[in-house]
Protein backbone atom coordinates (compact mmCIF):
# COMPACT_ATOMS: atom_id res chain seq x y z
CA UNK A 1 0.00 0.00 0.00
CA UNK A 2 1.01 3.42 -0.68
CA UNK A 3 1.90 5.50 2.35
CA UNK A 4 1.46 9.44 2.97
CA UNK A 5 4.72 11.32 1.93
CA UNK A 6 5.64 14.59 3.09
CA UNK A 7 6.45 17.57 0.86
CA UNK A 8 8.36 20.52 1.54
CA UNK A 9 7.02 24.09 0.65
CA UNK A 10 8.67 27.43 0.62
CA UNK A 11 5.94 30.10 1.14
CA UNK A 12 7.35 33.77 -0.47
CA UNK A 13 5.67 37.18 0.73
CA UNK A 14 7.34 40.57 -0.27
CA UNK A 15 10.49 38.33 -0.61
CA UNK A 16 10.64 36.46 2.31
CA UNK A 17 10.40 32.72 3.70
CA UNK A 18 7.05 33.20 5.58
CA UNK A 19 4.01 31.16 7.23
CA UNK A 20 0.88 33.00 7.23
CA UNK A 21 -2.35 32.30 7.77
CA UNK A 22 -3.84 31.58 4.74
CA UNK A 23 -7.38 33.19 4.47
CA UNK A 24 -5.97 36.35 5.82
CA UNK A 25 -3.99 37.46 2.62
CA UNK A 26 -4.81 40.45 0.96
CA UNK A 27 -3.63 42.97 -0.97
CA UNK A 28 -2.78 45.14 2.84
CA UNK A 29 -0.84 42.00 3.63
CA UNK A 30 -1.44 39.04 5.89
CA UNK A 31 -1.46 37.74 9.20
CA UNK A 32 1.84 35.80 9.24
CA UNK A 33 3.37 33.16 11.95
CA UNK A 34 7.20 32.74 11.44
CA UNK A 35 9.16 35.09 9.30
CA UNK A 36 12.48 33.91 8.53
CA UNK A 37 15.81 35.26 8.88
CA UNK A 38 17.33 32.85 6.13
CA UNK A 39 16.99 33.11 2.26
CA UNK A 40 15.05 31.04 0.06
CA UNK A 41 18.05 28.93 -0.94
CA UNK A 42 18.62 27.61 2.33
CA UNK A 43 15.29 26.13 2.27
CA UNK A 44 15.97 24.47 -0.95
CA UNK A 45 19.32 23.43 -0.53
CA UNK A 46 18.43 21.57 2.68
CA UNK A 47 15.36 19.79 0.89
CA UNK A 48 17.65 19.51 -2.16
CA UNK A 49 20.64 17.34 0.41
CA UNK A 50 17.88 15.37 1.82
CA UNK A 51 16.19 14.37 -1.80
CA UNK A 52 12.28 15.84 -1.05
CA UNK A 53 11.25 16.12 -4.39
CA UNK A 54 7.80 17.05 -5.08
CA UNK A 55 8.08 20.19 -3.28
CA UNK A 56 6.39 23.49 -3.74
CA UNK A 57 7.52 27.47 -4.07
CA UNK A 58 4.78 29.78 -3.72
CA UNK A 59 4.73 33.40 -4.50
CA UNK A 60 2.06 34.66 -2.34
CA UNK A 61 1.16 37.96 -4.20
CA UNK A 62 4.05 40.49 -6.09
CA UNK A 63 7.39 41.45 -5.03
CA UNK A 64 8.82 37.46 -4.91
CA UNK A 65 10.24 36.83 -8.05
CA UNK A 66 13.40 37.05 -7.25
CA UNK A 67 13.20 35.02 -4.29
CA UNK A 68 11.61 32.20 -6.00
CA UNK A 69 14.35 32.62 -8.75
CA UNK A 70 16.89 32.18 -5.71
CA UNK A 71 15.05 28.76 -4.79
CA UNK A 72 15.23 27.47 -8.00
CA UNK A 73 18.27 28.55 -8.58
CA UNK A 74 19.58 26.62 -5.73
CA UNK A 75 17.84 22.86 -6.62
CA UNK A 76 17.59 22.70 -10.42
CA UNK A 77 14.65 20.31 -11.04
CA UNK A 78 13.67 19.86 -7.75
CA UNK A 79 10.72 22.08 -6.68
CA UNK A 80 7.60 23.05 -8.63
CA UNK A 81 6.89 26.75 -8.57
CA UNK A 82 3.03 28.44 -8.15
CA UNK A 83 1.87 32.15 -7.99
CA UNK A 84 1.02 34.15 -10.50
CA UNK A 85 1.74 31.49 -13.27
CA UNK A 86 0.46 32.07 -16.97
CA UNK A 87 0.55 30.73 -20.64
CA UNK A 88 3.03 34.06 -21.00
CA UNK A 89 5.59 32.75 -18.24
CA UNK A 90 5.30 29.03 -17.24
CA UNK A 91 7.69 28.23 -19.91
CA UNK A 92 9.95 31.00 -18.41
CA UNK A 93 9.68 29.42 -14.85
CA UNK A 94 10.89 26.12 -15.88
CA UNK A 95 13.81 27.51 -17.56
CA UNK A 96 14.66 29.07 -14.39
CA UNK A 97 15.26 25.69 -12.58
CA UNK A 98 11.05 24.31 -11.45
CA UNK A 99 10.19 21.40 -11.88
CA UNK A 100 6.74 21.77 -12.87
CA UNK A 101 4.20 25.30 -12.44
CA UNK A 102 1.56 25.16 -10.34
CA UNK A 103 -1.78 26.80 -11.65
CA UNK A 104 -5.00 28.61 -10.33
CA UNK A 105 -6.22 31.94 -10.89
CA UNK A 106 -5.47 32.34 -14.30
CA UNK A 107 -7.29 29.47 -15.35
CA UNK A 108 -10.46 31.57 -14.46
CA UNK A 109 -12.02 35.03 -15.17
CA UNK A 110 -12.81 37.64 -12.62
CA UNK A 111 -16.13 36.00 -11.70
CA UNK A 112 -15.04 32.75 -10.91
CA UNK A 113 -15.82 30.97 -13.99
CA UNK A 114 -13.09 28.19 -15.75
CA UNK A 115 -11.72 28.77 -18.81
CA UNK A 116 -11.25 25.13 -20.16
CA UNK A 117 -9.84 26.73 -23.12
CA UNK A 118 -6.69 28.42 -21.32
CA UNK A 119 -5.92 25.11 -19.80
CA UNK A 120 -6.11 23.51 -23.09
CA UNK A 121 -3.46 26.13 -24.07
CA UNK A 122 -1.14 25.36 -21.43
CA UNK A 123 -1.02 21.94 -22.39
CA UNK A 124 -0.11 22.90 -25.88
CA UNK A 125 2.74 24.94 -24.59
CA UNK A 126 4.70 23.14 -21.90
CA UNK A 127 2.69 19.62 -21.84
CA UNK A 128 0.38 18.03 -19.30
CA UNK A 129 3.40 16.36 -17.38
CA UNK A 130 4.61 19.73 -16.36
CA UNK A 131 1.17 21.08 -14.87
CA UNK A 132 0.36 21.10 -11.36
CA UNK A 133 -3.17 21.95 -10.92
CA UNK A 134 -4.06 24.08 -7.57
CA UNK A 135 -7.14 23.33 -6.71
CA UNK A 136 -7.32 24.83 -3.01
CA UNK A 137 -10.39 25.57 -1.78
CA UNK A 138 -12.76 27.01 0.55
CA UNK A 139 -15.79 25.13 2.51
CA UNK A 140 -19.33 25.97 1.03
CA UNK A 141 -22.24 24.27 2.53
CA UNK A 142 -21.86 20.61 2.57
CA UNK A 143 -19.05 21.00 0.32
CA UNK A 144 -16.05 22.98 -0.88
CA UNK A 145 -15.52 25.53 -4.21
CA UNK A 146 -11.97 25.99 -5.59
CA UNK A 147 -10.74 29.61 -4.48
CA UNK A 148 -8.81 31.99 -6.33
CA UNK A 149 -6.96 35.20 -6.22
CA UNK A 150 -5.27 34.48 -2.82
CA UNK A 151 -8.24 32.40 -1.80
CA UNK A 152 -10.16 35.50 -1.59
CA UNK A 153 -12.79 34.69 -4.57
CA UNK A 154 -14.83 31.82 -4.80
CA UNK A 155 -15.32 29.91 -7.87
CA UNK A 156 -18.11 28.01 -9.64
CA UNK A 157 -15.96 24.98 -9.65
CA UNK A 158 -16.74 22.54 -6.97
CA UNK A 159 -14.44 20.11 -5.39
CA UNK A 160 -15.66 16.45 -6.25
CA UNK A 161 -14.10 12.99 -7.76
CA UNK A 162 -15.76 14.03 -11.23
CA UNK A 163 -13.60 17.46 -11.24
CA UNK A 164 -10.81 16.28 -10.54
CA UNK A 165 -10.90 12.76 -13.31
CA UNK A 166 -11.96 15.41 -15.18
CA UNK A 167 -9.20 17.91 -14.34
CA UNK A 168 -6.51 14.79 -14.32
CA UNK A 169 -6.43 14.65 -17.96
CA UNK A 170 -4.60 18.11 -18.03
CA UNK A 171 -1.97 17.94 -15.50
CA UNK A 172 0.24 15.13 -13.71
CA UNK A 173 -0.32 16.23 -10.22
CA UNK A 174 -2.99 18.51 -7.68
CA UNK A 175 -1.90 20.39 -5.21
CA UNK A 176 -4.74 21.09 -3.02
CA UNK A 177 -4.94 23.64 0.01
CA UNK A 178 -7.98 23.41 2.52
CA UNK A 179 -7.84 27.41 2.83
CA UNK A 180 -10.28 27.65 5.75
CA UNK A 181 -7.76 25.79 8.28
CA UNK A 182 -4.44 26.76 6.18
CA UNK A 183 -1.49 27.87 8.66
CA UNK A 184 -3.37 27.75 11.80
CA UNK A 185 -2.02 24.33 13.31
CA UNK A 186 -6.18 23.26 14.22
CA UNK A 187 -5.39 20.34 12.47
CA UNK A 188 -6.65 18.99 8.77
CA UNK A 189 -9.97 19.17 6.77
CA UNK A 190 -10.83 15.80 7.26
CA UNK A 191 -14.05 15.48 5.52
CA UNK A 192 -11.82 16.63 2.71
CA UNK A 193 -9.45 14.33 3.40
CA UNK A 194 -11.86 11.64 2.84
CA UNK A 195 -13.00 12.86 -0.42
CA UNK A 196 -9.66 13.44 -1.93
CA UNK A 197 -8.23 9.80 -0.52
CA UNK A 198 -11.02 8.04 -3.11
CA UNK A 199 -9.08 9.34 -6.01
CA UNK A 200 -7.14 6.85 -7.35
CA UNK A 201 -5.08 8.64 -10.18
CA UNK A 202 -2.43 10.93 -10.35
CA UNK A 203 -0.80 12.55 -7.45
CA UNK A 204 -2.55 14.74 -4.90
CA UNK A 205 -1.14 16.98 -2.30
CA UNK A 206 -2.84 18.54 0.57
CA UNK A 207 -1.29 21.15 2.79
CA UNK A 208 -3.56 23.41 5.48
CA UNK A 209 -3.98 22.61 9.27
CA UNK A 210 -1.18 19.75 10.03
CA UNK A 211 -0.02 19.91 13.26
CA UNK A 212 2.49 17.00 13.61
CA UNK A 213 2.70 13.48 12.62
CA UNK A 214 -0.60 12.84 14.43
CA UNK A 215 -2.13 14.60 11.26
CA UNK A 216 0.14 12.80 9.14
CA UNK A 217 -0.74 9.23 10.31
CA UNK A 218 -4.55 10.66 10.04
CA UNK A 219 -4.01 11.27 6.21
CA UNK A 220 -2.28 8.83 5.69
CA UNK A 221 -5.23 5.99 7.25
CA UNK A 222 -7.97 8.12 5.76
CA UNK A 223 -6.46 8.45 2.14
CA UNK A 224 -5.03 4.93 2.15
CA UNK A 225 -1.78 6.20 1.71
CA UNK A 226 -2.50 7.95 -1.76
CA UNK A 227 -2.46 11.57 -0.25
CA UNK A 228 0.58 13.19 0.36
CA UNK A 229 0.53 16.15 2.77
CA UNK A 230 2.65 19.77 3.29
CA UNK A 231 3.39 21.06 7.17
CA UNK A 232 3.96 24.82 6.67
CA UNK A 233 3.63 26.40 11.02
CA UNK A 234 3.99 23.58 12.80
CA UNK A 235 7.75 22.90 11.03
CA UNK A 236 10.48 23.84 13.63
CA UNK A 237 12.17 24.56 10.62
CA UNK A 238 9.29 27.67 10.44
CA UNK A 239 9.15 28.60 14.27
CA UNK A 240 6.66 25.96 14.81
CA UNK A 241 6.39 23.09 17.82
CA UNK A 242 4.44 20.49 16.42
CA UNK A 243 6.84 18.41 14.41
CA UNK A 244 10.69 18.56 13.81
CA UNK A 245 12.17 18.51 10.32
CA UNK A 246 13.95 15.10 11.45
CA UNK A 247 11.07 13.59 12.53
CA UNK A 248 9.54 14.12 9.05
CA UNK A 249 12.33 12.88 6.97
CA UNK A 250 12.05 10.13 8.98
CA UNK A 251 8.57 9.15 8.61
CA UNK A 252 9.30 9.37 4.60
CA UNK A 253 11.80 6.90 5.13
CA UNK A 254 9.35 5.00 6.83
Amino acid sequence: MATTKFRPCIDLHEGKVKQIVGGTLDDEGAVENFVSEKAPSWYAEKFGEDDLRGGHVIKLGPGNDAAAREALGAWRGGLQIGGGITLENAAEWLEAGASEVIVTSWLFDEAGNFLEDRLAALVGEIGAEKIVLDLSCRQVGEGWKVAMNRWQTITEMAIDLETVGHLAKSCGEFLIHAADVEGQCGGVDVPLVNLLGEWEGCAITYAGGVRGLGDLELINEASGGRLDATVGSALDLFGGSGVSYKQLLSWNQG
